[in-house]
């Protein structure tokens, strides 16, 4: 009888907390460690989850995605709360953490897997898609080259991909590749006076 009290209570406490309503996106904009580092300094994103998408490969691995194969693309989904921050916002920022005017890749990393990608879950989803993309053609002197399509699956990634950036900060792509993107993204996000 005790421990149908102490449930029933505990069920009472779940139903009377506030919901906190989460949306996620699904983008690619090269390896996923740089998103993910960069995605975590934005306020509102409540989670960043590495992964694959995009391609015909169940379950795919780490090593088929780095074949060049499986048609996924290194991704993360963002998980956020839209009273802080809008998919507007996400899709916005998407521009400024990589080149989506290059073609097989991005900076040094070559092949489809590091496509520039979003992933639309829904028709608003798509639409706000759309509209970024054509928003952001302006201030870029060669075409994007940023697929839309739709997300059939996402794949998460190996556990040794998550928080990557922030688990193995002395590593050479960290320390050469993710940490000078970071800094500067925290200067332009920084207050200013």
């Amino acid at each position: 009888m005790r421990t149908t009290i102490l449930l029933s209570s505990l069920g009472l406490a779940l139903l009377a907390a506030p919901a906190v309503r989460a949306d996620s996106l699904v983008l690619g904009g090269g390896c996923f460690w740089c998103l993910d580092a960069t995605y975590k300094l934005k306020t509102g994103v409540t989670a960043v989850t590495c992964g694959y998408a995009g391609g015909a490969t169940e379950n795919p691995t780490y090593a088929q995605i780095g074949r060049g194969d499986s048609g996924h693309a290194e991704v993360v989904k963002i998980d956020y709360d839209p009273a802080q921050i809008t998919l507007a916002e996400l899709l916005g920022f998407f521009w400024k953490v990589h080149n989506p005017t290059q073609v097989g890749g991005q900076g040094n990393d070559h092949g489809s897997q590091y496509r520039s990608i979003i992933l639309y879950a829904d028709a608003a989803q798509k639409a706000a898609a759309e509209q970024a993309r054509a928003q952001a053609a302006a201030s870029f002197t060669q075409p994007l080259t940023t697929e839309i399509v739709p997300l059939k699956h996402f794949w998460p990634a190996e556990e040794y991909h998550q928080d990557y950036f922030a688990k193995n900060p002395q590593a050479g792509y960290c320390v050469y590749v993710i940490k000078p993107k970071v800094d500067k993204l925290k200067k332009d996000l920084a207050p200013r006076p």
